[in-house]
């Protein structure tokens, strides 16, 4: 296993970051256990997770993800070998807090309470802001963003509040460190800049999508992620199993996350249909697993901290861990660039 910085911290986190959020609604607890084994034992150090899991999400299982995780702990008795991070709702979920609710003082506080003990532990490594108060374009709403909408004093003093807040929880010992979850260029320099005047904890990462589908990380939130050291925690590498082929054409396996949502997945368009294909064509013509080439090229990533995967069934799981062996050569790469600029936005 390779193992990168966390940031500015002292903490070498597994290039393979073990999500969780399929533990609870796809997997049982067993079968999540089995995983975190296995994982533990390939060398991965770093699992992730967050209260609204398991996704999808819904009333019954919110919660459910982090209770599996704690059950293990309980366990097995090895909460130190692993760096845990987990995170706090964003608003819009009606069966959180009662629906009427944003990331402040007040829901920190109570989210990292009851994570705790779900999670029976008495620190988190890595708490995270899973998504902003305000607009924000991630989840497939980048195709109607609106900056404008926000009132910026507002948010920069809720910025001011949250980092206060997360002193408080760091000084407190139940949280170690902070990351950023779907935030923006201006959200991460912001966070960044109250961070070192006001002498709050800084944030050490931020996790975004990012995928051979989806490279909206850069160029400018790369440019970030080098120069100011907070790494990427690259999440849905594989686009939500997308890039495994299994939907093309309109398949739709039984048992698989798409036949669990609500609503059409707004990764599902002709455009990503097309580029799956040229990606599995690139594939097939060198000999290499689809899935194991589209970790691979984001293990790669000089902006890259951790690559978190997720997997339902163990043979899944170890073909993605199997990818830290693989390295892309420069025909492999050079075709990759040939289809992201067919289909640089594919959904």
């Amino acid at each position: 296993m390779e193992y990168r910085k966390l940031g500015r911290t002292g903490l070498d986190v597994s290039v393979i970051c073990l999500g969780t959020m399929t533990w609870g609604r796809q997997n049982t607890e067993d079968e999540g256990h089995e995983q975190m084994d296995y994982a533990l034992e390939q060398g991965v150090n770093f699992f992730d997770t967050a209260e609204m899991y398991a996704v999808p999400t819904s009333a019954e299982t919110y919660g459910r993800t982090e209770e599996i995780i704690g059950a293990w702990f309980a366990a097995r008795k090895n909460r130190e070998k692993v760096i845990l991070a987990t995170k706090v709702a964003g608003a819009g979920i009606s069966w959180i807090r009662g629906g009427d609710y944003k990331i402040d003082r007040r829901n920190i506080k109570e989210a990292i309470e009851n994570s705790l003990k779900r999670l029976q532990t008495d620190y988190i490594d890595l708490y995270q802001l899973h998504w902003p108060n305000r607009e924000h374009y991630h989840f497939g709403r980048h195709w109607n963003f609106s900056p404008e909408k926000a009132d910026a004093a507002a948010e920069l003093d809720g910025f001011l509040e949250n980092l206060e807040t997360l002193e408080g929880l760091t000084k407190a010992g139940k949280i170690r460190h902070v990351g950023l979850s779907n935030e923006t260029a201006w959200g991460m320099m912001q966070y960044l800049k109250l961070s070192e005047e006001k002498s709050l904890p800084r944030p050490v990462s931020i996790q975004n999508e990012y995928s051979l589908l989806c490279r909206i990380f850069e160029p400018d939130l790369s440019e970030i992620a080098v120069h100011e050291n907070i790494g990427l925690l690259a999440y849905s590498p594989l686009a939500a199993g997308a890039l495994s082929g299994k939907y093309l054409d309109g398949k739709m396996p039984k048992g698989s996350r798409r036949t669990m949502l609500s609503s059409p997945s707004h990764r599902d368009t002709k455009q990503t249909d097309d580029a799956i294909k040229a990606y599995v064509e690139i594939a097939e013509k060198h000999g290499l697993d689809m899935c194991q080439m589209a970790l691979s090229f984001v293990n790669a990533q000089p902006f890259v901290t951790s690559n978190i995967i997720g997997a339902t069934s163990m043979e899944q799981l170890k073909t993605n861990i199997d990818s830290i062996h693989l390295k892309l050569n420069g025909d492999v790469l050079k075709a990759i660039d040939t289809v992201y600029r067919q289909f640089p936005l594919p959904y």
